[in-house]
């Protein structure tokens, strides 16, 4: 985020009108001027203990396993094993480098996407599942 946008505001449907979601978003609502014209980009939002239990689990099979020295290694990894990458040309040849999984390089449903070819990687490599890795269902 450049450093004079706002942070972004979040809002829940309700019928045709948009509520804040946290007291903070309707704070922000609050504090416009009253029918001020609001541009509003609409995309549904990630959902960040979906990513939480990502990285916990990706430190699990770490610790587990010792497959790599931390679990961001193994989240650079697992990117270029389920091909979530950017070819970049290097002298003539092209290089397959990992790409971001950030809220604002993928929506929620890719990331849904990507999470289970990464718990099918991880299976598949290093025997971990997350109903391994927390001992109950995921």
């Amino acid at each position: 985020m450049a450093k004079n946008e706002n942070p972004p505001v979040y809002v829940m449907r309700r019928g045709d009108a948009l509520i804040g979601e946290m007291e903070a978003d309707r704070e922000w609502i609050r504090d416009q001027p009253s029918d001020q014209r609001i541009k509003v980009s609409l995309h549904t939002g990630r959902y960040p203990p979906r990513l939480r239990f990502y990285f916990s689990f990706l430190k699990k099979v770490v610790d587990a396993t010792g497959c790599a020295q931390n679990a961001n290694a193994l989240h650079a990894l697992v990117k270029l094993e389920t091909g979530h990458t950017n070819p970049i040309k290097v002298k003539g040849f092209t290089v397959l480098v990992p790409a971001s999984i950030a809220f604002d390089a993928m929506s929620e449903a890719e990331f849904e996407t990507y999470l289970e070819a990464a718990i099918e990687f991880i299976a598949g490599a290093f025997g971990v599942t997350p109903e391994d890795a927390f001992g109950r269902a995921a």
